[in-house]
């Protein structure tokens, strides 16, 4: 490719002529109303900043820990499922830019290559994600080889007890590999405390809860021995009528009081998006759906292009703020405000061609 785009409406653009039909519908989609998936938008949406001036910005460090592991930017590359019908390296492609990056990222137990793949491939810090669907012995196998590859946390995603109704795609007559995979998924619809406790044991190490959308569930969390709270809704693809998970990231976070880290995902699709959640306490923000379109413009080198254009929106925001580090950012530098237009999944990219592609 001899390109570079300048922005991520060019990114977006580029995803939906690339991808078909159903995988853009998969992309793009959330389940039956999408409510939860636009709420995820209106709520960032709802938020204005406070910027302060002559304040010394000529030196901005945009660097973070992630339970201890540096991180370049304060985001990491969220786990997303079936990447291979995205792109043809799968996640090898976002394994490969968190290396170049000095990022963080997240393997999905539902995406290709395999495990033992992505562990070997290289050696920067990344961590593992999965769907429970076996019982204790099946968890110990999945466990071992996460371990023995070098994966430094594990991600257990929670808000799959049932899959959701995404009609967008039925509309079109298909489904994703993981939904025509039912094998085990008994096992999603039976996960509780108490396994979740037994997971602790078995893997001795830095867990993360993802799909936490309450402060009681949070509070739980932490009693149970969670490193990390995950604020996420799954992107609006599960519970349809979830509120934004912005809204409910302040809650969390002030609950939680460093007992654990705080992560959160659900239409972050700006550099002004992130800063906005570091300033209400996130440690950092998971990229999903943006990271998908990134891939599906242009593999490897779209997501890093992608990555690079946010790099610089944070880095502008933070100047513009008044703020040289992530721990100046606090909820001083908020204030809410009505959203200027209709919110929806591309509502962050006003230039699309009629405002939204489908």
């Amino acid at each position: 490719m001899d390109w570079e785009f300048q922005t991520n409406h060019e990114i977006i653009v580029r995803a939906r002529r690339n991808a078909t039909g159903p995988v853009w519908d998969y992309l793009a989609g959330g389940s039956e109303t999408e409510t939860s998936m636009r709420r995820n938008r209106q709520a960032l949406d709802s938020l204005a900043f406070i910027p302060r001036v002559l304040r010394d910005v000529s030196d901005i460090d945009l660097s973070t820990t992630i339970l201890g592991h540096s991180s370049s930017l304060p985001l990491f590359l969220a786990p997303v499922a079936s990447l291979q019908i995205v792109t043809p390296g799968g996640s090898l492609c976002c394994d490969d830019a968190a290396e170049e990056l000095g990022l963080i990222n997240i393997q999905s137990g539902h995406t290709e290559p395999s495990l033992e793949e992505i562990g070997l491939n290289t050696r920067h810090p990344k961590f593992y994600q999965i769907y429970v669907r076996g019982g204790i012995e099946w968890i110990k196998d999945l466990l071992g080889r996460a371990k023995d590859h070098n994966f430094k946390a594990l991600v257990v995603t929670v808000d799959t007890c049932v899959y959701s109704n995404r009609e967008r795609q039925k509309l079109n007559g298909w489904e994703p590999p993981t939904r025509k995979n039912s094998v085990g998924r008994e096992y999603l619809a039976g996960l509780s405390w108490d396994i979740w406790d037994e997971m602790v044991k078995i893997w001795g190490g830095p867990m993360i809860i993802k799909g936490v959308g309450t402060v009681e569930d949070a509070l739980m969390a932490v009693e149970h021995g969670a490193s990390a709270i995950y604020v996420s809704n799954h992107g609006g693809r599960q519970l349809d009528h979830d509120r934004g998970s912005i809204g409910v990231l302040p809650d969390i976070v002030e609950a939680v009081n460093d007992k654990a880290e705080v992560y959160v995902d659900g239409g972050f699709m700006r550099g002004t998006d992130i800063v906005k959640a570091i300033a209400l306490g996130a440690r950092a923000v998971g990229i999903g759906k943006l990271q998908a379109f990134a891939l599906a413009a242009g593999g490897q080198r779209g997501l890093m292009n992608c990555i690079d254009i946010l790099r610089t929106e944070i880095e502008i925001a933070m100047g513009l703020l008044g703020v040289s580090s992530l721990d100046e950012l606090n909820p001083s530098y908020l204030a809410k405000a009505r959203p200027v237009g209709l919110s929806h999944e591309m509502s962050a990219f006003p230039h699309l061609p009629g405002g939204r592609l489908k």
